[in-house]
């Protein structure tokens, strides 16, 4: 993998880890999704079709930071050795 590829995918990660910090200020952490409502843990936020509040919910800063954290470790182990 070059240094230049390794750089943009730490950047972007950066970036996704940064948003959801500031998505999370209070450190509510899980969303959960009630028929038409996204539960934000400081507020229920009604009017989403159901398909799309589960979307929301399932995207919540805490899964979105442990997914990065998973994808930090798969690049680490993979940046500057060949695919095992």
């Amino acid at each position: 993998m070059t240094e230049e590829l390794v750089k943009f995918l730490e950047a972007r990660l950066d970036e996704e880890a940064d948003l959801a910090r500031r998505c999370d200020g209070d450190g509510c952490g899980e969303w959960y999704a009630h028929g038409h409502t996204v539960d934000f843990c400081q507020v229920d936020l009604p009017g989403f079709h159901p398909t799309i509040a589960q979307h929301v919910a399932l995207h919540d800063p805490a899964r979105v930071l442990r997914e990065i954290e998973a994808k930090r470790r798969i690049l680490a182990r993979h940046a500057h050795d060949p695919w095992p």
